[in-house]
This record gives structure tokens, sequence and C-alpha cells, in this order.
């Protein structure tokens, strides 16, 4: 199964930072943020990754290559203009297969994607990872009902920017258009088509000055 970062964000939480240097490239703990996630897929077992952009997205070209430096192969679905989630999804489709990962590339956790290889089962579109609620999204995204995503819930909890899916989830849609992934998750569940499961570890979304310093405190030897 191959897996799909997605860096086409213009990050505009993080200006001036973003104004010269894509938001992936932000560094923390001494290297990219998206260094990181990379990581994270090879250790799991995921080498074949496809990485979308749009701002400054020659600069993480030049820095990431090939993938080579990180034992992975690496190819690249430039959007110039970025495309929303489900619309960058949709112009990489050619690129990924049936069955794909795909993961936020703001993000930072302790996430073991080694077993999510195996999703989505059945007739399922989706596999989502959600996360208890955190500061900045207090009343949640989904919640879940015996493994299944469902919209509305007494537990409400907050998708995490990591999912299996499908292809067939993303067809229908325009390829070039600019599209949003909740509208899609929210049908796939309301049909009974997405399924999802909690991680209670290590999560944090990079939104923000403020988090990314945090970040980089965590990580850095004392």
């Amino acid at each position: 199964m191959k897996a799909m970062i997605l860096a086409a964000g213009r990050g505009e939480r993080m200006r001036p930072l973003t104004d010269s240097t894509p938001k992936p490239l932000l560094e923390a703990g001494g290297k990219p943020l998206i260094a990181w996630t990379i990581e994270a897929l090879v250790r799991s077992g995921f080498t074949e990754l496809v990485i979308n952009h749009a701002h400054l997205g020659e600069k993480i070209e030049a820095m990431l290559g090939d993938g080579s430096a990180y034992d992975a192969s690496i190819r690249y679905s430039p959007e110039g203009t970025a495309l929303e989630t489900a619309g960058g999804i949709r112009k990489a489709l050619p690129l990924l297969g049936e069955s794909f990962l795909v993961v936020n590339g703001d993000i930072h956790s302790d996430i073991d994607f080694r077993h999510l290889a195996a999703q989505p089962r059945e007739t399922r579109l989706a596999h989502v990872l959600l996360v208890p609620n955190p500061a900045h999204n207090p009343n949640g995204d989904f919640t879940l009902e015996s493994g299944e995503l469902r919209n509305r819930g007494q537990t409400m909890l907050t998708f995490s920017g990591i999912g299996v899916y499908r292809a067939e989830m993303f067809r229908a849609l325009v390829p070039g258009q600019a599209a949003k992934l909740a509208p899609l998750l929210r049908r796939a569940a309301d049909d009974g088509r997405a399924s999802g499961e909690i991680h209670t570890g290590l999560w944090q979304d990079i939104g923000t000055p403020q988090r990314l310093a945090e970040l980089d405190r965590m990580l850095r030897p004392a």
C-alpha cells in the first residue's frame, strides 16, 4: 500500500514563517516536520510515498528529492493552486492505487501505521483515526459506534488527519477542482461505509507558531 502526505497548504496561521518556507519544511527537533512523518511511515513499512504540494512546492522537492535518503521512493503531485484535501487526493489518484493511506503533513504523532495496511475492510470507503479533542477543537468532528464512524453521538472525537481510503470515494470529483474531505467522510459515515479507531497516544496538530515551538522543545534532547 502507498501513502500520501498532504503538503499543499499555505499555512496562513504560521505566517510569517511560511512566507519563505513551506509549512512541511518548518523544523522541530532539528528536522523538518515532514521528515518526521516520512521516517515514521518508512518504519511502518510504507516506502512508496506520494506528496502533493502547491505553495513553494519546489523547495519540498529540492529537499526531499526521490526519497532515497529516507529509504523511500517519493513521487510528487504538484497542484499550482492548492486543491484542498479531497481535491488533492483526486488529482493524485493515478499515483496511489485502489487503497492508500493519507497523512496530513502538519501533524506529529507516535502512531504505528503498520496495521492500517489492512484497512478499510469489506465494503467501506474509509477508515480513520480519531483522537481525544484538543483545546483548539473542543467539540470534535465524529464519534464511533462499535467501530463505525458516525457524525453525531455522545462522545465526539477529533479527526486526526490520518486515514485509509479507497479510490472509489474520490472518483466522482472533478480532477483539478478544489474539494474538501469532510463532506465525503460525512456522506460515507451516513451510508455506513466508514469505520474508525481511537488513538490515545501522542498526537499534535502543528497549526501555529506556538505549537511548533512546543513540539521543538519536546523533541530536542535535554
